[in-house]
């Protein structure tokens, strides 16, 4: 949602509300969502250009939460722990925007840079749920957001946990629109029923599965902690990198798209390190980008990478879908 004026942060306010009620949060934790969006959203009516935001659902298996999402690409923060202190104000304002958000948050992290912007993830479990940041020994985060003007978006992306090794898919099917979300549902049911096998193999399959659809771009990432190696496979324009300790090593795919036309299917093997980090995203986010143009964002939550990368290096013309992985333990190596 596009939040420019106090119009915006109404219509946020109602969107969060409804989102909430679908995914059976009770009365409270409807009100106190609402209010935690409401915060968000007045904070980008008052500050913020470009104010963009974006509400995800989250599945924990046996319970949904919220992920919320600020972004914008006003004067930034130069220190943003002394804007969340209740009384802190640039405006005239109570000064209580950020601190609530904070309050009323399960899970609250925050970057921003003077002069580019800030980036800002709630995340929010209903009362009584220990909800986290992450899921077992991964951080995750995500935006899978569809071309301006679709109601669906083509692209898609799944990821499994199993023993040592974290398996990530990202897809994005031709064109946009339906035709593509069902190529890439498709991707994402082949992918899971193949988890056994390693990328190169789970491609293969996916291929086999794309035929009666329009086909994708996929990119297969296999981490393997035990081994310390990503294991990749890629056809079409899915890109990925691997962010090391020492160098970064960006994935190789070949040509062609999965379902369609296929020349060549080829595994190949990288580095992994236990503070690494692993950035895949489809081509409606551009490759022009270093990770050090944002000092410590690499050590933000997963969430916060991706909301940047879309905010800054999006296209706006196609769907746009970005994932980053983790070790947990990996934020505070």
């Amino acid at each position: 949602m596009s939040v420019t004026d106090r119009s915006g942060a109404s219509e946020a306010r109602r969107q969060a509300e409804r989102v909430a009620t679908n995914i059976g949060f009770g009365k409270a934790d409807v009100g106190s969502i609402a209010i935690l969006v409401t915060e968000a959203a007045k904070n980008l009516a008052k500050y913020a250009t470009d104010g963009e935001l974006i509400l995800q659902v989250l599945d924990a298996g046996d319970r949904f939460g919220i992920e919320m999402i600020a972004l914008d690409s006003g004067p930034g923060m130069g220190n943003p722990g002394a804007c969340m202190q209740d009384g802190f104000s640039t405006r005239g304002s109570p000064g209580t925007g950020l601190g609530a958000i904070r309050r009323l948050s399960s899970f609250f992290d925050i970057f921003s840079m003077p002069g580019t912007g800030t980036a800002m993830v709630s995340r929010f479990w209903p009362k009584g749920f220990k909800g986290t940041s992450h899921t077992g020994q991964w951080d995750v985060g995500a935006l899978n957001i569809p071309k301006p003007g679709e109601t669906v978006c083509g692209d898609g992306w799944a990821w499994k946990e199993s023993d040592a090794k974290l398996s990530l898919m990202v897809s994005d099917g031709i064109g946009h629109g339906p035709f593509a979300a069902e190529a890439s549902r498709e991707a994402i049911n082949a992918f899971r029923a193949h988890l056994h096998l390693r990328p190169a193999e789970v491609l293969k399959m996916i291929h086999a599965a794309l035929h009666s659809t329009r086909g994708a771009a996929i990119g297969l990432a296999q981490i393997d902690t035990e081994e310390r190696i990503v294991r990749f496979a890629g056809v079409g324009n899915v890109a990925g990198v691997v962010i090391g300790p020492l160098r970064n090593r960006n994935m190789v795919s070949h040509n062609g798209t999965v379902g369609s036309e296929v020349r060549k299917i080829q595994e190949f093997e990288y580095l992994w390190f236990d503070d690494a980090t692993l950035v895949m995203w489809s081509d409606g986010i551009s490759s022009r980008w270093t990770i050090d143009t944002y000092p410590g964002l690499i050590k933000r939550h997963p969430s916060l990478l991706a909301a940047v990368l879309y905010r800054d290096h999006g296209r706006r013309t196609d769907d746009s879908t970005v994932v980053v992985v983790r070790r947990t333990e990996a934020r505070n190596l």
